[in-house]
């Protein structure tokens, strides 16, 4: 089912919004509304972009924190500190992550 973009951008906002009030109303270090939040956030973004690829032929140039990637990229970021002097231009950095 092809969802509107639109649609999901509003899910999307009031998924940021969501997370926020949990934020403020926090009520311990690791509060579960706060994690909860937070997962919602993702998959909101997660439908947007697809609703946007699938409209358009768009992505955003955001791309989504997961934990066992980051660590990962640590061990290759050493192999990949050549790449970045290589760059001629700023916007370069973004178009390997949007073509991805």
């Amino acid at each position: 089912m092809t969802k509107d973009p639109r649609v999901a951008l509003e899910v999307l906002v009031s998924s940021l919004e969501e997370h926020l009030s949990a934020i403020v109303s926090r009520r311990a270090e690791d509060d579960p509304a706060v994690d909860a939040a937070f997962l919602r956030i993702a998959d909101a973004f997660e439908d947007y972009e697809d609703a946007l690829y699938e409209a358009y032929g768009e992505v955003t140039p955001l791309d989504l924190y997961d934990d066992d990637s980051d660590e990962n990229d640590d061990e290759s970021d050493d192999d990949d500190s050549d790449d970045v002097d290589e760059l001629d231009e700023p916007d370069d950095l973004f178009d390997e992550d949007v073509k991805a």
